[in-house]
């Protein structure tokens, strides 16, 4: 297969990606523009064995708050009702908990939000990162509702300097985003692909280029959306 494309992924690819993208003429490059840790703590697994013995309304916006449970989560089986984004985060939280826990799922944090607001839910447990975004329990506390903020992993920004140009680069997150534009700019050409509004959000703060937004948040959807971009335009 001739290569015609070159693109970069701000975050790591699973392999089949890499490969799909190549069979398509498109050569896949992934740098992680972040990296999360998973905190590890005393205090905080306490406070999570606690809650997993506690029937609560639970909310995750990421998965990587899934992966930093997950030894807690794979020795006790809380009973909790679930609120979470779609897609990787959904998949994470099947991997611990029945389909039946999840009560509500939506594609950003603000539509979340909403959806809990109109379940009448009274209070949540947000398991989230360090750097979470405000929308999402800003619109709890708008409409009374008690949310307990839980930060169960960190997120650090790894910016790197390219070397290389691309016709187009993919960005999953805002702290991506930011990680990304701390030491690059990019030509005025470049395509940039978002995996969902709140990041091709934070794109349009940083530059006027064009930006399509996966029309479900995961990446096997951000590379479909490369590869069908460039068969119409190669």
């Amino acid at each position: 297969m001739k290569i015609n494309t070159y693109v970069l992924s701000t975050a790591d690819l699973d392999k089949k990606l890499i490969a799909k993208a190549l069979e398509n003429g498109i050569e896949l490059d992934a740098i992680s523009f972040v990296q999360v840790e998973h905190i590890r703590e005393d205090t905080l697994n306490e406070e999570l064995l606690d809650l997993c013995k506690m029937s609560i309304t639970a909310v995750f916006t990421s998965a990587n708050a899934i992966g930093a449970m997950a030894g807690i989560f794979k020795t006790a089986k809380p009973n909790w009702n679930i609120y979470c984004i779609g897609n990787a985060t959904k998949k994470a939280v099947t991997e611990y908990f029945d389909p039946s826990a999840i009560k509500g799922i939506a594609f950003d944090g603000e539509e979340l939000a909403k959806i809990i607001h109109a379940d009448k839910v009274s209070s949540v447990v947000f398991f989230c990162g360090d750097k979470r975004l405000d929308a999402l329990p800003q619109y709890l506390y708008q409409h009374d509702i008690m949310v307990r903020e839980i930060v169960v992993y960190r997120t650090k920004e790894t910016p790197e300097q390219l070397v290389k140009h691309y016709q187009a680069i993919m960005f999953y997150s805002p702290n991506g985003v930011n990680s990304f534009f701390r030491v690059n700019k990019i030509w005025p050409h470049t395509v940039l692909f978002a995996i969902g509004n709140t990041t091709a959000t934070a794109l349009r703060t940083k530059t006027k280029n064009d930006i399509i937004v996966a029309d479900t948040p995961s990446k096997e959807n951000i590379v479909e959306k490369v590869i069908e971009h460039f068969h119409k335009h190669n």
